[in-house]
């Protein structure tokens, strides 16, 4: 599947028409309080449901309008080509010219589907590679598998930057009340070495 090259969004008429009504928004003064006055279907008017989600956007400081901007400007850039694009398996990742696979890792395990890259099964390779993932992390947490002196494991250090550093961290702070094996987890985000020496002493 051939994709066109990414359209500039600030280069369309539909961001400039999204610009006048932030500066429009602006001069007539943004008040939530005063919206929900105005309009008493304000909710009802920004609320959907994707999937199992329900979404309300009625608290943000946004008009019923701004969706169809925004919408307008999803389909100058063709947002649904791309999608489409990633979903396919087309490298659409133009610096390293390679697919771009989030999609597999976020693939639900009950969807039996094949995603072929580059002629390999990709969903298969991750969900093979999360079993091996699920199978350490229970040896982890039973004291199955040791550390060097032989105790069991109490500190995990996680070296990530960017959505690799704020995932598991969001995902261990979420889940701390649930936490049970008595380990506990350090985070380095950057490439100082001092960083890594402080969250690795003691």
């Amino acid at each position: 599947m051939a994709i066109n090259p990414p359209v500039d969004a600030t280069k369309t008429p539909e961001w400039a028409a999204l610009q006048k009504h932030y500066d429009e928004l602006q001069s007539e003064g943004i008040s939530l309080k005063q919206w929900f006055a105005d309009d008493a279907d304000r909710v009802e008017k920004l609320s959907f449901d994707a999937g199992d989600l329900h979404f309300d956007l009625s608290k943000n400081l946004i008009k019923p309008e701004t969706l169809q901007l925004f919408a307008d400007l999803a389909k100058a850039v063709k947002l649904d080509e791309r999608t489409k694009a990633m979903y396919s398996g087309v490298h659409i990742n133009n610096t390293e010219d390679r697919a771009v696979l989030h999609t597999a890792l976020r693939r639900p395990v009950e969807d039996e589907g094949k995603y072929i890259v580059d002629g390999q099964d990709t969903v298969k390779d991750v969900r093979e590679t999360l079993d091996r993932i699920y199978a350490f992390a229970d040896k982890v947490r039973s004291g199955e598998w040791t550390g060097v002196t032989g105790r069991k494991i109490e500190t995990v250090v996680n070296i990530g930057i960017g959505g690799s550093d704020l995932g598991p961290v969001m995902v261990y702070e979420a889940l701390k009340p649930y936490a049970d094996a008595g380990i506990s987890a350090r985070y380095i985000s950057n490439i100082d070495p001092n960083d890594l020496a402080e969250k690795t002493k003691g």
